[in-house]
C-alpha cells in the first residue's frame, strides 16, 4: 500500500512515525493538514502518526495524516 521505509521523528516533545508514500502509490486525494491544500493522486508525500499515544498503536495508526513533504519538514 504504501512505498518507502518507515522512520521515527520527534517533534515538540513527540514522537512520531512517518511512512513515505511515492508517486505510484499516492493513488488517492487528501487535505494536507500543514497547508489544507489538497495532496492530489501522483503526487509524492508522508503519512504520519504518533508513535506514543497513550491510546496505543491502533488509535494512533487510525489517527494518520497524509502531509505534503515540505509542510512536515517544517511543521
Amino acid at each position: 500500500m504504501m512505498s518507502g521505509w518507515k522512520r521515527t521523528e520527534v517533534r515538540r516533545g513527540l514522537e512520531y512515525t512517518v511512512q513515505p508514500v511515492g508517486v505510484t502509490a499516492a493513488a488517492k486525494e487528501y487535505i494536507c493538514p500543514g497547508c489544507t491544500q489538497v495532496i492530489q493522486p501522483g503526487v509524492a508525500h508522508v503519512v504520519v502518526w504518533r508513535a506514543d499515544g497513550v491510546l496505543g498503536d491502533a488509535a494512533d495508526l487510525a489517527a494518520r495524516r497524509h502531509w505534503h513533504n515540505h509542510c512536515w519538514s517544517i511543521a
